[in-house]
């Protein structure tokens, strides 16, 4: 007994912090809904408390695996996709700081400051790990490459709030400009290469992501809605019509983790879709917005049960073929 879960441990994989990501980004979606329909609840709270102690959880459980088994997280931060996942911990704790802005100001700060210098920190390392490398080649590319240096585009939202102009645009400089280099050689690998392994194809909901964050900080950044930011937006809007009208591709694949991918990038096209009706006051975002919820609530109950019944089944922490 001892050796299976030792052995679990082992295969404990940094993209269970993927998890967390869909639920604080579903919790950020919800919170901004209740205010747009002026909900006398505030369920947002109840799943804001769950997020943090799913996130605790992972995280006490991750650290046992660097304490027992330092070597097999060596080789994650150095495998060219689960390297990709380590900087979820830097954009759980900004989305945590945009949450308590309308919480606790301190908190939000503290969120803000650790999730930034993370970021930070990530991005150089992770930007010297792709450079250095020799080993990493075409088919190991995915929409996952966007998460580890496109994250800077989500430090302004919170950080203009705290004072932090200045170094909000300069986060923001930095993923806009890695978010459309990578958006190109990613589509050139789409296209003209090998197809993405089945256990990657959720992530090409990651695609539509970076533009509805840039539209969220970009308004932030300016204090308005802009041509550029409505750029941004509708950007993000055909890339998810684009991903959705693909439903064959999607349905045909076992669970896996990477589903969890169809959860943050939904609940941030919500958000940016609110953001749209509060600034322009078309009713038409109103009910996009509503829609865009429904869709991801059942997204996450889904995905909720789904990986319950994973863990149930024990058909996580496997050893994995690359």
């Amino acid at each position: 007994m001892e050796n299976k879960t030792c052995s679990r441990l082992k295969n404990f994989s940094v993209s269970f912090f993927a998890i967390v990501l869909g639920l604080t980004g579903f919790t950020l979606a919800l919170q901004k809904s209740e205010a747009l329909f002026n909900s006398p609840f505030q369920l947002y709270i109840y799943f804001l408390y769950f997020s943090l102690v799913v996130f605790f959880i992972i995280c006490f459980i991750y650290l046992g695996k660097i304490i027992k088994h330092p070597k097999e997280v060596v080789n994650e931060f150095f495998h060219p996709v689960k390297i990709n996942f380590f900087p979820l911990i830097a954009k759980i704790l900004l989305i945590f700081s945009i949450i308590y802005l309308n919480i606790n100001l301190s908190y939000s700060k503290i969120f803000w400051t650790t999730g930034a210098f993370l970021q930070f920190i990530f991005s150089i390392i992770i930007l010297s790990v792709w450079i250095q490398n020799s080993k990493f080649e075409i088919h190991h590319l995915n929409p996952a490459w966007f998460i580890p240096i496109v994250g800077n585009v989500m430090v302004p939202i919170a950080g203009v709030a705290h004072g932090f102009s200045e170094l909000s645009w300069f986060f923001f400089s930095v993923g806009l400009v890695m978010w459309i280099t990578l958006f190109i050689i990613v589509f050139n690998r789409i296209i003209f290469h090998s197809p993405i392994p089945d256990k990657l194809v959720p992530t090409f909901f990651i695609l539509f992501a970076p533009p509805a964050i840039a539209f969220i900080a970009y308004v932030k950044l300016i204090g308005e809605i802009s041509d550029l930011a409505k750029i941004f937006y509708y950007i993000s809007l055909f890339l998810l019509i684009l991903i959705i009208s693909q439903i064959n591709m999607f349905s045909k694949i076992k669970f896996y983790l990477s589903w969890w991918a169809y959860s943050f990038p939904m609940a941030a096209i919500t958000v940016a879709t609110i953001l749209m009706y509060h600034s322009l006051g078309v009713v038409f975002f109103k009910f996009l917005a509503l829609l865009f919820l429904i869709l991801l609530s059942l997204i996450i109950i889904f995905l909720t049960y789904r990986t319950v019944v994973a863990i149930k089944n024990k058909e996580l922490c496997v050893e994995e073929k690359d």
